[in-house]
């Protein structure tokens, strides 16, 4: 185990005040800078956050171009250790409010600002990223144990959301439309929302985040972001680069806070009168709770839910291919990803073949070990509970008939690790085939017709993401379009791009992130009607 040390960050400098001339509907505006914090302790993992610079490792919110700290603060554990990272501000309601208030004040003047300004000053902010890139993979690996190869894989990803949206910044257009009154011309706006809430999860600190705001400032609309309570570093590293690149205040604000707080700053910033949009990605549960809040004052809403993606193997398949895909499908992060292949169905005619391939690949090609470790495939997961989650499943499913083919137990390397699993003989009754893992575990389904398989892969109540294998052209044109999903990988394991919606349909969301499209979900369609030409 390697070992632990202690470094220190330098003292936050502050910026300016928030625009002027925006009048507010209500009185008051920003807490209270306070004292100028002092110096933060954090502990990591020598080679990991070793030599990091210190401006990145930020524990304060963020609020109006201002480091403010909270009246408490909670600790950031690392999951592979168990070990402080570090005690971050504990922001509650009152300090979601403020960084509301900070962002609305900011808005009145950043939608006014070009689009030609705002591209550039997101393509700084992109420019930034990619000079740090290093420095910020090491922050995501100390605080979601994340292998450092994919914690860097993150950072490009994440920095290609701000390239992408600083372009398509400038490529909001309307319309004019001729009626059929010669008198009259109507012309079709597009106008920023407003302030946007956005609550992103732990599993992509950084992702998560450039691909929600990133469209947000690019559209003219400022934001508030709560970040997950086990990864807040990553989203005050941002704000620090968004700083740096002149992202005026208040366009970008940060409130980390416990998960004794979540509940109540999340439904503070949801149900705030002068917050018009919620982007949220985790739970299709409490993807739920923030809709409710959301409808009491009827906010734009883009929800990326829970998933329970499946994995198609027909007898057609190249084998190889489709253990590769499997592999890179299935295994990335751990296992916890929203797009993660839940279930393996693999027909008849293959099936053998296929499980023998795919679990000699896991034992080839999966190591598992603590992420700054050189060969790492496979790091902790984000905590206990979640370990405890693919232990159930694997005792139900064995308890019912399944066969571990490898893997099936805790890992000796610690609490939070678990070994890549692989049952067979896996019925329709078991909790992993309808309830969606977040871990290393591959049940495989054995089915026998193209039809037995679509029923098996569309029931259920959520469709994120599905992927088949099948070298059939008419086989595969037909069930891409029946599967129930928003997103579909044929042959291929991993779909994610920057240029390409991400979404799903039934219970896991509304609307789409990234792509041309992801900019509309922050933009208002206004008619204007002119008359008397």
């Amino acid at each position: 185990m390697a070992t632990c040390f202690w470094l220190r960050s330098c003292g936050a400098r502050r910026l300016g005040s928030t625009f002027p001339g925006c009048r507010l509907p209500r009185a008051g505006g920003l807490v209270p800078a306070g004292p100028a914090p002092g110096p933060a302790q954090l502990r990591g993992y020598a080679g990991g956050l070793a030599g990091l610079s210190a401006a990145l490792l930020r524990t304060d919110s963020f609020v109006g171009g201002r480091w403010l700290p909270a009246a408490a603060t909670f600790p950031v554990q690392d999951p592979a250790s168990g070990a402080a990272l570090g005690m971050v501000a504990d922001c509650g309601v009152s300090e979601a409010r403020a960084a509301v208030r900070a962002a609305y004040e900011a808005f009145c003047s950043w939608r006014e600002v070009s689009a030609k300004e705002r591209s550039s000053l997101l393509r700084k902010w992109y420019n930034l990223m990619i000079q740090n890139k290093d420095d910020l993979a090491r922050i995501i690996t100390a605080e979601s144990g994340k292998p450092l190869k994919e914690a860097h894989g993150e950072i490009l990803y994440s920095a290609f959301f701000l390239e992408w949206f600083s372009e398509e910044a400038r490529r909001v257009y309307g319309d004019i439309i001729y009626t059929p009154a010669k008198d009259k011309r109507a012309l079709v706006l597009k106008q920023p929302v407003g302030v946007a809430a956005v609550i992103t999860p732990w599993n992509f600190p950084s992702a998560m985040i450039t691909r929600k705001v990133g469209a947000a400032l690019a559209a003219g609309c400022t934001v508030v972001v709560k970040p997950a309570e086990d990864t807040p570093f990553s989203a005050l590293a941002l704000a620090e680069l968004a700083s740096q690149a002149g992202i005026p205040p208040g366009v970008y604000n940060v409130i980390p806070c416990s998960r004794k707080n979540a509940k109540e700053v999340g439904e503070a910033i949801c149900t705030d009168p002068l917050v018009s949009k919620i982007s949220f990605t985790g739970s299709t549960t409490t993807g739920k709770i923030l809709l409710h809040h959301a409808a009491n004052s009827v906010k734009r809403v883009s929800m990326e839910l829970g998933g329970l993606a499946p994995f198609i193997v027909f007898d057609s398949a190249n084998v190889d291919q489709a253990v590769a895909g499997a592999l890179a499908s299935k295994f990335r992060n751990t296992g916890q990803t929203c797009v993660c292949s839940n279930r393996f169905l693999v027909q008849r005619g293959i099936h053998d073949a296929f499980v023998k391939a795919f679990a000699e690949a896991m034992k080839k090609n999966l190591h598992v070990g603590n992420g700054f470790e050189e060969g790492t495939t496979q790091g902790p997961l984000i905590n206990e509970k979640a370990v405890e989650k693919v232990e159930k499943q694997v005792n139900d499913a064995v308890s019912k008939g399944a066969t571990i083919v490898t893997g099936g137990k805790r890992h000796h390397l610690g609490k939070n690790f678990f070994e890549p699993t692989l049952l067979s003989n896996v019925t329709q009754d078991m909790l992993c085939t309808h309830e969606e893992t977040f871990g290393p575990l591959a049940p495989v389904i054995k089915f026998d017709t193209e039809e037995e398989a679509i029923a098996i892969a569309n029931a259920t109540d959520v469709g994120l993401a599905g992927y088949f294998y099948s070298q059939d052209p008419a086989q595969i044109w037909r069930v891409a379009e029946q599967l129930e999903v928003g997103m579909v990988g044929v042959n291929e394991g991993l779909i994610s791009s920057v240029e390409c919606p991400f979404g799903g349909v039934k219970q896991s969301g509304l609307g789409r992130e990234g792509s041309k499209y992801g900019i509309d979900e922050y933009l208002e369609l206004k008619y204007v009607c002119y008359g008397g030409l």
